[in-house]
């Protein structure tokens, strides 16, 4: 067995697993330590990596970290969210291009599969919400995995944050991930989780 192939399918530290899995929290409240620009783009980069439907890769992202862009958001923030965002040393808007289908020639070139989607439009908003939400997912991962806290959340108005920064109608945001250092001392107590009897079965 060759040496890559081998690492590849040994199981994480338990360390590793804890940081992105079991110690891992949704922050509300950050420090003042900046987040550079090359954590940001490196966490685009691995999110990249996940598998999307024919590596349709849909999702698009727009960082907001100064205060003129965190105020333009503002008024799509419900109450309860706008503190802490505007507050987060970045905010994260995760969208989806629905015209993601004119890259596949690009993307997946294995076969025809733009015309899966041309003139499919249910077709199109399922794939495109669908994968977008997977590489929100594995963006909020790789963001843990480089060490970085996040608190994703949604309490926003799709409408007016895509009026506002995807005035286009092409792109629309899914959700926002607050990015930064977190302050464990404004976290809420942590949520249970269910058992594995409870949501799953193998059969």
């Amino acid at each position: 067995m060759a040496r890559d192939e081998l690492f590849l399918h040994e199981p994480l530290s338990a360390e590793a697993l804890a940081q992105l899995f079991t110690e891992a929290r949704t922050h509300n409240g950050w420090t003042d330590r900046e987040v550079p620009d090359a954590l940001l783009q490196q966490a685009v980069r691995l999110a990249l990596w996940g598998p999307t439907s024919a590596n349709c890769l849909p999702a698009r992202f727009v960082f907001l970290r100064s205060a003129e862009a965190k105020a333009r958001l503002a008024p799509a923030l419900s109450p309860g969210n706008l503190e802490k965002t505007l507050a987060a040393p970045a905010t994260a808007i995760v969208a989806y291009d629905t015209r993601f289908y004119e890259h596949l020639p690009r993307l997946y070139p294995a076969t025809d599969a733009r015309s899966w989607f041309v003139g499919n439009v249910a077709l199109i908003e399922a794939t495109a919400f669908r994968n977008g939400a997977l590489q929100g997912a594995y963006f909020l991962l790789a963001l843990r995995a480089l060490g970085l806290d996040a608190g994703p959340m949604s309490g926003f108005d799709n409408a007016k944050a895509d009026m506002e920064f995807f005035p286009g109608g092409t792109v629309k945001s899914n959700f926002l991930i607050n990015i930064g250092y977190g302050d464990p001392a404004k976290l809420y107590p942590r949520g249970p989780r269910f058992a594995f009897e409870e949501v799953a079965s193998i059969l």
